[in-house]
């Protein structure tokens, strides 16, 4: 068993981003004992902050993971990060989540494809990744994904075919779409036989709710453990051994395709019927 703790946190537009990673590394240090944290998406940032992504873009030495990585030392945890405004060597800007073991050093690094333009301004101000990879974990086999990747298939059966068992999506989800959320991460943990760990933002920014609701779905899509809509610590036992019993059960994996788009478009209609 893996202990994770769902780290759902608020990004009040009164706080400063050093006050809140300040307050976030005081919360996960209040939990010894646990072995793998995962906070939200732009939680140090806030994502809304969309006029601030300039000032508050770091790289990846930057002090959101520099915080992190001291707490995975301290605890001995591999600590998610959630997601970082992250400006790269060329000054481009990405919303970038990563990964630290727990020896403090990063082992994986995620840049969100799918960057969001419906009433936000993500997409105008950052670029999207194009790397999508799998890291042995305490969780398995392990790919992150971010919020609004949840609603693309395609990138969830990239990670399906590349192996992962486990996938970490942080999230800045607003309230206004909370059932997306819930039918979503169920929907990708049953199609895939995976874990997902979802864990998302709470409470107001910029004048949007957060939606909260931060959940542990196992790979038959029961969800074992979900938050609130307030701020919280979930601590949740995660058997990575889950995956390969649901798997030999009910053998979805096994029989799917690789390759959908070699299927013929034939639609096998007498000759002059017209759809």
């Amino acid at each position: 068993m893996t202990r994770v703790a769902l780290v759902q946190l608020a990004s009040p537009d009164e706080e400063t981003q050093e006050e809140r990673i300040l307050r976030a590394e005081r919360t996960m240090l209040e939990h010894p004992g646990v072995d793998f944290f995962v906070l939200p998406e732009l939680w140090s940032a806030g994502y809304f902050s969309f006029d601030r992504y300039e000032q508050l873009a770091e790289p990846l030495d930057g002090p959101t993971v520099q915080m992190c990585r001291r707490v995975a030392r301290e605890l001995g945890a591999h600590v998610h990060v959630g997601s970082v405004i992250e400006r790269d060597a060329e000054g481009r800007l990405h919303n970038t989540a990563v990964l630290v073991d727990d020896r403090g050093r990063i082992a994986q690094v995620y840049r969100k494809i799918h960057v969001f333009g419906y009433q936000s301004l993500e997409s105008r101000l950052l670029t999207p990744g194009t790397t999508l990879g799998v890291v042995d974990s305490p969780l398995g086999a392990l790919g992150s994904t971010t919020c609004y990747d949840l609603r693309f298939p395609g990138l969830w059966q990239q990670l399906s075919v590349r192996g992962a068992e486990t996938v970490i999506v942080p999230a800045a989800w607003p309230a206004a779409r909370r059932e997306h959320w819930r039918v979503l991460t169920q929907a990708r943990a049953i199609e895939h036989q995976v874990w997902i760990v979802a864990v998302n933002s709470c409470g107001p920014q910029r004048g949007v709710e957060l939606g909260g609701y931060s959940r542990v779905v196992d790979p038959s899509g029961r969800v074992i453990a979900e938050c609130g809509a307030e701020e919280q610590v979930l601590v949740v036992d995660v058997d990575a051994e889950r995956v390969a019993e649901v798997r030999a059960e009910f053998p979805v994996i096994a029989d799917r395709l690789q390759d959908y788009a070699g299927i013929s478009a034939e639609n096998g209609a007498e000759p002059g019927v017209r759809p």
